[in-house]
Order: structure tokens, then C-alpha cells, then sequence
């Protein structure tokens, strides 16, 4: 009975904060903040929650299990890897378009994260950031790419595309469609457009 009640008025803790952490900064956003951003009493946010950093926790934790979601079945897939990446930048931009506010408290607030907590964040990180330089690392072991550093390669895609959350607008000119397009024209270019050149 009790739980009907309680996800709800969750849920809408839960966003008020993304919204507080990222206009304010996790340290900048006090407790009483977020009460008066949901209407209740301070000391009524403790049936919610028992820490402020419980929600920053659950806000970083979906927003990696998004993405992960998003593109660990993209890089199980048989396509070539060409194909993968570019399906790998749509799914994340997709992610990203939907869910800019949480990816970018993911991206700036992991430091403000326990250290037992940090760890955690960080074993879920490598294993997405590990997705791209899996698929990088196949396309230079079958020949469709140059043989570049999947991990240089890897960390310069997310680089990109992590910062996507920053400056993307849905009401602009160009959809996550339109930037994934182009984000993968341009890394791919690197890989492949060299061995076209010489290959012609």
C-alpha cells in the first residue's frame, strides 16, 4: 500500500534533483533545496531518502544503465563494424537527446561520489567505454579499419559525445539523428578513409 505512495513523490524527488544538480551543482544544492522543490518539509525528505548523495547515486546509476542498455546489444551484433559504430553513436546520442540533464550530472558530479561509490561508477564506465573500444578493436583485427589505438580512438568518440549533453538543443535546426550521422562520418573517416585512399 504504502509503496504506490511513495515511488510517485520518489520519482519527482528524483527529478527535482537532476534539475537542482545540474543548474547548481550537487555541493550548491542543499537539503531544504530539494524539499521546496517538492513541496514537503525538510525532515519529510528522510522517508525518501536516507542521504543527499542516495540520490545522486540513483541519478548516475540510471543514466550508465541507459546507455549501457542502449548499446551493449548494438555491439553483441553481427554487423560490421563500420555498422556497429555507427549504430553504437546513435544509440548513446539517443540516450543522451532524452536524458540531457542526467548524463550531464553523470559526466561533472562523479567526483562528488563516496570513494566506495566512485569505484562502482567507475567498473561501470570502463565497461561501457570498453563497448567502443571493442568495436574499434574488430574493425582493425578484420581489416575494415587503420590500425589505430582502440583506446585513443574510443576515448575521443566518448569524448565527443559526452559533451553532446552540453550544447544540444531538441528545438535547434539539427536532430541527435543529424550529429550522430555526422559524429560517425568524421571518426570513421579516420579509420577507414585512409585505407580507401590507398587502396585507390
Amino acid at each position: 500500500m504504502g509503496e504506490t505512495g511513495v515511488r510517485p513523490r520518489h520519482e519527482e524527488l528524483l527529478a527535482a534533483a537532476v534539475r537542482l544538480f545540474r543548474r547548481k551543482g550537487y555541493h550548491d544544492t542543499s537539503m531544504q533545496d530539494l524539499a521546496e522543490a517538492v513541496g514537503v518539509q525538510r525532515g519529510s525528505l528522510y522517508h525518501y531518502i536516507e542521504a543527499k548523495e542516495d540520490l545522486l547515486w540513483e541519478i548516475m546509476d540510471r543514466a550508465m544503465r541507459r546507455l549501457l542498455d542502449a548499446v551493449e546489444p548494438v555491439a553483441a551484433s553481427s554487423a560490421p563494424a563500420s555498422e556497429k559504430l555507427r549504430r553504437a553513436v546513435e544509440a548513446h546520442l539517443s540516450v543522451a537527446a532524452a536524458h540531457r540533464d542526467e548524463l550531464t550530472v553523470l559526466h561533472v558530479e562523479l567526483k562528488s561520489l563516496s570513494p566506495a561509490r566512485r569505484q562502482r561508477m567507475l567498473a561501470l564506465r570502463d565497461r561501457y567505454e570498453g563497448l567502443f573500444r571493442a568495436i574499434v578493436a574488430e574493425g582493425v583485427q578484420r581489416g575494415e579499419f587503420r590500425p589505430l589505438d582502440p583506446k585513443t580512438v574510443g576515448l575521443a568518440l566518448l569524448g565527443a559525445c559526452n559533451w553532446f549533453t552540453t550544447w544540444f538543443r531538441p528545438e535547434g535546426p539539427l536532430s541527435f539523428q543529424d550529429f550522430a550521422r555526422a559524429f560517425a562520418d568524421l571518426f570513421l573517416l579516420g579509420l577507414v578513409g585512409g585505407r580507401e585512399r590507398q587502396g585507390g
